[in-house]
C-alpha cells in the first residue's frame, strides 16, 4: 500500500490503538491534519487553545487511564510550547508521544520560518526524540516511539517530521515494537535481594513503608495492599503515589514529605527498616539528606537504575518491576501486627489532628472558608469516587492531604516540576479518558489564569469537567514562605484578579460563586449533581497557610505544626 508520510503517521497512531488526541494545527504539521480529516470517525482530534493544553491533556489522559497519551504541533513555536508539558512528563514518569511537524528537510538549519530545533530543546527533558527527514523512517520510528513511552519507567516521547518527509509517498506496513538492542526497560529480578529484603523486613521491629507512584504504574496496588496487610507494616505515599491504596485504609498512615503528615514524616527518623516502593527519594520527601533515615536499613524497589542509591544509601537494592517483586517478596514475609508501632502513628496522628487538621476542617476561628474545608466538602458529596485533579500551590498540598480516594489512578497533580497551569487541561484529559468517573479540578487564582484559554476546549468538546478556583487572592505558596521566612514582605504576591464567573459564563459554562461558609454545602452539591461543566469559584482565606511544614533543607524531624 503506497501512501503519503502524513497518511502513515495516522495509521501508525490507530495501529498502536489511539483514538484521541489533542493538538493545535500549524503550516508545517498541514498534511498530517489533513490526513486527520479524512480519518476523524476513527481518530478523535481535540483542538486545544494553546500547544502547551496540548500536552497536559494528553498527561492528564496518560495519568488517568495508564495508556501512552498524544499531542500534535507545528514546528517552531508550536514544538517549544510542548516543552513545559514534555518536561512535566519526563519528571513525573508519564508515557506521552508528542509529534511536531518540521520545515522541509533542505530547508534545516537556514532559519526558515517556524523553524527551531526542537531535538537539541528538547532533548534533556525527552526519554527519547528523533527527527524524520523521510517518509518511509515512519513505521519504524513511530512504532519505538510508542515502546520507549510505555516500557520500563514510562516517560515522553518527541517525534520531528519534515514537511517533505509528510508529502511523500512509500510503501507502508507496520509492525509494533516489542524490543530495542541495547535498551533492557525491565530489569531481570534478582531472586537473591528479594530474599534478603524479606529477611530484613521479617526482623524489623519498627518498618515503615514508603510507596510512590511506581505502584500504580506498574500496577501493582494489589500486590502492595497484600504486603502490607500479611506485614502489618505502616504505609505512608508521596503525593504521585496517592490513591494506589484507599486513603481509608488502617495501614495508610498518611503523606510524607514538605507538608505530609506529622507522623509519618517524624517517624521516618526512628523506623529500622526502611522499605521503599517505587519512588525515588526527592528533595521534597527527603528534606535534608544527611540527617534522613540514618538508623534504619533502607530497602529500595525501583525499575530505573539510575535511582538507586542517587539520593539515600541502600542496604537492599531490589532492581525490579515492582509488580513481579512484590509477587516474589510476598510469600516470603512472615504474618505480623507490628501494634505498639502503630499506635506511635495514632498518637501522632491525634496530635496532628489537634494542632492542624480539626481546625482547618472544621474552622471555629471566626475567620474565612478555609482550603481543607472545602476539599473536605467535595469529599462529602463525591464519596471518594472522583479523580482528582489538582494545580500547584497551596491547594494542590491541601487538596493532596484531605482528599479522600477509593480508587487508583484518582490523584492527577504535577509533581517534580511544579507546573502551575497543569489542571485545566489535564482535567480535560483525565474525563476524556475516563468519562465514567467524576472529574473535579482544584486550581488557584494565579494557576488558573495560566491556562485559563482552555475554557474554549471545554466550551467546543462539551467535556463535564467540574472547576473549582479557591482564591485567596494571592500566590498562595509564594506568599506563604513570604510570611514565614521573609518577615511578611509581600513582594509580588498579591493578585488583583478578574471576575471569573464572567469569564466561565463567557465561554458558556454555568458557574457560582462562594463568599460565605454556609453557601459551601449547597453549591458542592449543585456542581457534582451537574451533567455539564461546571465553574466554582470559593473565596477561601487570605491568608490561611498549609502545615504541618518542613521547611527547605530542614530535617524530617524539624517539621513544624504552625
Amino acid at each position: 500500500m503506497k501512501i503519503s508520510g502524513a497518511e502513515a503517521v495516522i495509521r501508525c497512531l490507530l495501529a498502536e490503538g489511539v483514538d484521541l488526541v489533542y493538538g493545535y494545527p500549524g503550516g508545517a504539521i498541514m498534511p498530517v491534519y489533513d490526513e486527520l480529516y479524512k480519518f476523524q470517525d476513527q481518530l478523535h482530534h481535540v483542538l486545544v487553545r494553546h500547544e502547551q493544553g496540548a500536552a497536559h491533556a494528553a498527561q492528564g489522559f496518560a495519568r488517568a487511564t495508564g495508556k501512552v497519551g498524544v499531542a500534535i504541533a507545528t514546528s517552531g513555536p508550536g514544538a517549544t510550547n510542548l516543552v513545559t508539558g514534555i518536561a512535566d512528563a519526563q519528571i513525573d514518569s508519564t508515557p506521552m508521544v508528542c509529534i511536531t511537524g518540521q520545515v522541509g528537510k533542505h530547508l534545516l538549519g537556514s532559519d526558515a520560518f517556524q523553524e527551531t530545533d526542537i531535538i537539541g530543546i528538547s532533548t534533556p527533558v525527552t526519554k527519547w526524540n528523533y527527527q524524520i527527514t523521510e517518509a518511509h523512517e515512519i513505521p519504524e520510528i513511530i512504532a519505538k516511539a510508542f515502546y520507549i513511552a510505555r516500557s520500563g519507567r514510562p516517560g515522553p516521547v518527541l517525534i520531528d517530521i519534515t514537511k517533505n518527509a509528510q508529502f511523500d509517498e512509500f510503501e507502508f506496513s507496520y509492525e509494533k515494537c516489542t524490543g530495542i538492542r541495547s535498551y533492557h526497560p525491565k530489569p531481570v529480578l534478582d531472586s537473591k535481594k528479594v530474599q534478603e529484603a524479606a529477611d530484613l523486613i521479617n526482623n524489623a521491629k519498627k518498618p515503615f513503608i514508603v510507596f510512590g507512584q511506581g505502584i500504580i504504574l506498574s500496577e501493582a496496588e494489589e500486590q502492595l495492599k497484600r504486603l502490607i496487610e500479611k506485614s502489618g507494616i505502616p504505609a505512608a505515599w508521596t503525593i504521585l503515589g496517592l490513591s494506589a491504596l484507599p486513603t481509608d485504609h488502617p495501614l495508610n498512615v498518611g503523606m510524607v514529605g514538605m507538608h505530609g503528615n506529622y507522623g509519618p514524616n517524624l517517624l521516618t527518623n526512628e523506623c529500622d527498616v526502611l522499605i521503599a516502593l517505587g519512588m525515588r527519594f526527592d528533595d521534597r520527601v527527603t528534606g535534608k539528606l544527611a540527617t534522613y533515615a540514618k538508623q534504619a536499613k533502607v530497602i529500595h524497589f525501583e525499575i530505573d537504575p539510575a535511582e538507586i542509591d542517587k539520593n539515600v544509601k541502600t542496604e537492599v537494592a531490589v532492581l525490579a518491576d515492582v509488580k513481579e517483586a512484590l509477587t516474589a517478596l510476598i510469600p516470603l514475609i512472615d504474618k505480623k501486627s507490628h501494634s505498639e508501632w502503630h499506635n506511635e502513628f495514632k498518637e501522632k496522628y491525634k496530635i496532628e489532628c489537634d494542632a492542624v487538621i480539626n481546625e482547618e476542617l472544621a474552622p471555629t476561628n471566626g475567620k474565612g472558608i478555609s482550603m481543607g474545608e472545602t476539599i473536605e466538602m467535595i469529599n462529602k458529596h463525591s464519596k471518594g469516587d472522583a479523580i482528582m485533579v489538582s494545580d500547584v500551590g497551596q491547594h494542590q498540598m491541601f487538596a493532596c492531604r484531605y482528599t479522600k480516594f477509593n480508587t487508583t489512578k484518582s490523584n492527577v497533580t504535577s509533581g517534580g516540576l511544579g507546573t502551575m497551569g497543569f489542571a485545566l487541561p489535564a482535567a480535560i484529559g483525565a474525563k476524556m479518558g475516563r468519562p465514567d468517573r467524576e472529574v473535579v479540578a482544584v486550581i488557584g487564582d494565579g494557576g488558573f489564569q495560566m491556562n485559563i484559554q482552555e475554557l474554549g476546549t471545554i466550551h467546543q468538546t462539551k467535556v463535564p469537567v467540574k472547576i473549582v478556583v479557591l482564591n485567596n487572592e494571592f500566590l498562595g505558596m509564594v506568599r506563604q514562605w513570604q510570611e514565614l521566612f521573609f518577615d511578611y514582605r509581600y513582594a509580588s504576591t498579591v493578585m488583583i484578579n478578574p471576575n471569573f464567573c464572567a469569564i466561565a459564563e463567557g465561554y458558556y459554562i454555568k458557574s457560582r460563586k462562594v463568599t460565605k461558609r454556609e453557601e459551601l454545602d449547597e453549591a458542592v452539591a449543585e456542581m457534582l449533581a451537574s451533567k455539564e461543566s461546571y465553574f466554582l469559584e470559593v473565596m477561601v482565606e487570605k491568608e490561611n497557610n498549609v502545615f504541618p511544614m518542613i521547611p527547605t533543607g530542614a530535617c524530617v524531624s524539624e517539621i513544624r505544626l504552625s
